[in-house]
């Protein structure tokens, strides 16, 4: 049988092991060096895009052992090669030809894992269907060999040769940070990750996440690169800074895509990704658009006209999310597996309505217009100050957004300490997004009362959206009064503050001020003083922390 015969065959299937194995390989399509097919070196499956891409994956493992792209080798460093977690260990590996589509299928224990070729593409598509928790499956990592794409950012620690904490938190000459966990981004905020340089573009465009964990405003490490090469990462379940279980189920596709150096084409993009020729490849927990249900919402009252929101639907199973319209709230979530849901409305990325919705495949459910009841979003109680705004981040306040790319150790952050005066115009930049008990401890709000307010007593709010170590706020009011240590509630036990994250669970802390603790002159400032609480956590950074959302005392 000629080359072209073999690369035309409509379905044709070679299993590493099995009896036919020698009579089977020897009747595998042998592409030629432009044209799109797939061969056996051996110890690979060696598969030609036809355009200008050459892969292999190995037959024992299921690893991506090679990358070609216009002549140039871009996988592997230290050895490594591109795979599930940090490689699965021995499998079973296919290999079968659909028309102009190239299926590697890999099996070990219950977890699945697939590559997809198309013919004359220079992208590699992949699914991991994780059955249960037997095989550890946190991420796919595409690794790339040193010097092809040096860079010197956040998430690049090629030249910070300074450990500062753990063995994944580094530091430059110059005395910025620098580490895989500093992406800036949260999953909402990207459709791909990658590189370019040369003319060359290497990139891992991401999947819906419909499996993972952490809905929408979740960060996590998505690339990384050092001395020894880079790496490039689709989250399958991420446990640092993690508020979810893990979901089970098929994830992707995600691509690994080369370009000429632009970014990748938005056809690779989730949202508007055509798989209808992946229908009838019968990877394992594959669901086609038809069996996928929509939901839209015509529109959401009782809105902050000044704040984004987001509409996101979440079970055990699955997890989706939406922007809704600035001008209206209309929404819409395609793409959506069957089942009931959690509906949930954020502001910002503080949840200000929760419902249900249930999701028929083949249909679109239409929502009536969604009123957010005035109670739901704290930012409309009637307050006598108020540092920060509701919105369940820590934005706007000191060092708030070089946190999510940076250690708070770093050259570029302000001074952690410093207190802050009500009125004064700077009363959010001014206070630190994060307490520490070891380091600012203790930080000072000073502010007025008019008679009639020192003759009340007041609520004191504090909102917090993630804490390490169990750290809390307890306060002092002028050095008289002092809180209860409150309970802590439900946190991320790993590290976050020190790895780009403040995404945990929101919470609101509140203090009931008896009117005895204010001062009666009206002219002096009170003094609220907030500690950060705890008997857990280590020392500086590490000790017990939290972050700040917003702080305000009603009327």
């Amino acid at each position: 049988m000629s080359d072209t015969a073999n690369r035309a065959v409509g379905r044709r299937t070679f299993v590493l092991g099995s009896a036919a194995a020698t009579a089977t390989a020897a009747l595998a399509g042998r592409a030629s060096a432009a044209g799109f097919g797939w061969s056996d070196d051996g110890s690979n499956y060696v598969v030609d895009t036809g355009a200008s891409l050459v892969l292999k994956v190995s037959k024992t493992n299921g690893d991506l052992t090679s990358l070609v792209y216009k002549g140039t080798e871009y996988q592997g460093y230290g050895g490594k090669n591109s795979h599930v977690e940090s490689g699965l260990g021995t499998s079973t590996v296919t290999i079968e030809q659909s028309g102009p589509t190239i299926l590697v299928s890999v099996a070990h224990g219950t977890l699945k894992h697939y590559y997809a070729a198309r013919s004359g593409e220079n992208n590699v598509y992949l699914w991991t269907n994780k059955a249960d928790d037997s095989v550890s499956a946190t991420r796919y990592i595409v690794r790339v060999r040193t010097g092809l794409f040096l860079n010197d950012e956040p998430d690049s620690y090629t030249y910070a040769p300074t450990t500062v904490e753990a063995s994944d938190v580094f530091r430059k000459s110059d005395g910025q940070t620098r580490s895989k966990h500093y992406s800036k981004l949260r999953v909402a905020d990207y459709d791909y990750i990658g590189w370019s340089a040369g003319g060359v573009g290497l990139w891992m465009v991401r999947s819906n996440h419909e499996k993972t964990s952490g809905g929408p405003f979740y960060r996590s490490l998505l690339r990384h690169q050092s001395a020894d090469g880079g790496g490039l990462y689709e989250i399958l379940y991420y446990g640092e800074n993690q508020t979810e279980a893990q979901r089970f189920g098929l994830q992707g596709p995600y691509v690994i895509a080369f370009t000429d150096g632009g970014a990748p084409s938005s056809a690779l993009h989730h949202a508007n990704m055509d798989t209808s020729w992946a229908d009838a490849l019968g990877i394992s927990g594959y669901v086609a658009a038809s069996g996928r249900g929509r939901v839209a919402g015509v529109g959401i009252t009782g809105r902050d006209t000044a704040s984004p929101y987001t509409v996101g639907l979440a079970n055990s199973a699955a997890q989706y999310w939406g922007s809704a319209r600035s001008s209206d709230g209309y929404f819409s979530i395609g793409g959506v597996l069957p089942g009931t849901y959690t509906l949930t409305v954020f502001k910002g990325e503080l949840a200000v309505h929760t419902g249900s919705v249930t999701v028929t495949a083949g249909t679109a459910t239409t929502l009536n217009s969604i009123a957010i009841p005035s109670s739901n979003d704290p930012s409309n109680a009637s307050a006598i100050w108020r540092i920060g705004d509701w919105n369940g981040s820590p934005s706007g306040f000191k060092n708030a957004d070089l946190m999510t790319y940076a250690h708070p150790s770093d050259v570029r952050a302000a001074s952690w300490t410093g207190n802050v005066v009500v009125g004064s115009g700077t009363e959010t930049s001014s206070f630190p997004c994060y307490l520490w008990k070891d380091v600012n401890s203790g930080v000072t709000v000073y502010f007025r009362l008019t008679a009639a307010q020192a003759a009340a007593a007041h609520t004191l709010r504090i909102g917090v959206t993630t804490a390490y170590a169990n750290g809390r706020p307890q306060v002092t009011v002028n050095d008289t009064w002092t809180s209860a240590v409150p309970t802590p509630p439900a946190q991320p036990s790993t590290r976050s503050l020190t790895v780009g994250s403040y995404r945990g669970n929101n919470h609101t802390f509140t203090y009931s001020v008896p009117a005895s603790a204010w001062l009666t002159d009206t002219g002096a400032y009170n003094a609220l003083r907030i500690y950060v609480a705890s008997g857990s956590g280590s020392t500086s950074f590490l000790s017990a922390g939290t972050s700040i959302d917003a702080i305000d005392l009603l009327t």
